[in-house]
């Protein structure tokens, strides 16, 4: 194509997931209630572990992290969707683009390096119980969780310098409702070759390390729980792992299924997988993580109970003032 006679693009279209205004006032209604509950079930999470010295352990302390991080995608996509929605706009600015492509794949990226590091936490507390204090120290978490923030802001750094190296010519039309990488490449009038090679290898080993950890610790974990002599200790073992591996199926399931194809094959089924692993899973985190544990339901009843007498309190002072 001659870029000589294109006109270089300062703005996007985000067409939506359906494109159709009667479903988009559906969905801007949805997205809206996923996003707020996404946000209060997520920032419950963190306020329950914080306030309750009894979760100050490394495992809540990666899932205080992991909801952080939920908030924080949450962020990157569904406000501007909504803001689109609400002013009748479709338009997004090439920097906010950009922007939000830097955001998108940081946190997805954090994501998966939390859920494995959660992943060699249980492996630690499941095999090596006696000497799990000494090994998962403060120091060391606090550690991992930085490293992990290091590797992700170098790759992304790096596929947004290749990404804005691209020259985006009159097709500007995005059909999704935010600035995914693969549907934006597609539009790009100069040749991709490099972002997608990038993609494939380096985007691939920054997914796969992780996924890698969880499935060899996994199978550590496994081997030495069905060697527990009764199906009371293996149940108790592996109730500690339920929640996390079913937050991994949901993440990973969709992640590689969209991540690890040809961005010439982006399809209607990729919009979904895409949704689970944008919208779904920061969603469905804090329930996951809540409903089955023990320790996790009573810190946030105990929090809920505070926080209403804190409000009681408050509304007696202010009416004890008036009178």
């Amino acid at each position: 194509m001659d870029r000589d006679n294109q006109t270089e693009v300062i703005e996007f279209l985000l067409l939506g997931l359906s494109g159709q205004s009667e479903q988009e006032e559906v969905l801007f209604g949805l997205f809206l209630w996923i996003y707020l509950i996404t946000i209060i079930g997520n920032f419950l999470i963190i306020l329950s572990i914080s306030c309750d010295s009894h979760l100050h352990t490394p495992m809540y302390f990666f899932l205080a992290n992991l909801s952080c991080v939920d908030i924080c995608f949450s962020l990157v996509t569904i406000p501007k969707m909504l803001v689109n929605h609400i002013l009748g706009s479709k338009s997004i600015s090439y920097v906010e683009c950009m922007t939000q492509i830097y955001f998108f794949i940081t946190f997805i990226n954090m994501d998966g390096f939390l859920l494995s590091v959660m992943a060699y936490d249980r492996y630690i507390a499941i095999c090596c119980p006696l000497h799990y204090t000494m090994i998962m120290r403060s120091k060391l978490c606090v550690l991992l969780v930085i490293v992990s923030w290091v590797i992700t802001n170098l790759h992304v750094f790096l596929h947004t310098l290749l990404m804005v190296q691209l020259t985006f010519c009159s097709n500007n039309v995005v059909h999704h409702f935010f600035c995914d990488p693969y549907p934006i490449l597609k539009l790009s009038c100069s040749d991709t070759f490099i972002n997608v090679l990038m993609v494939f290898i380096v985007g691939g080993l920054i997914i796969l390390t992780p996924f890698s950890c969880i499935i060899v610790s996994y199978a550590y974990i496994f081997s030495n729980v069905l060697k527990l002599p009764s199906a009371h200790g293996i149940r108790k073992a592996m109730s500690t792992c339920r929640s996390h591996l079913t937050v991994v199926c949901l993440f990973y399931g969709a992640i590689l299924g969209v991540y690890m194809r040809p961005s010439s094959s982006y399809s209607v089924q990729d919009k979904v997988a895409t949704v689970i692993f944008t919208v779904v899973t920061p969603l469905v985190n804090p329930f996951i993580y809540s409903l089955r544990n023990h320790d996790m339901k009573g810190a946030i009843r105990k929090l809920i109970l505070r926080l209403t007498n804190w409000h009681a309190f408050w509304l007696g002072a202010g009416l004890g003032h008036q009178f």
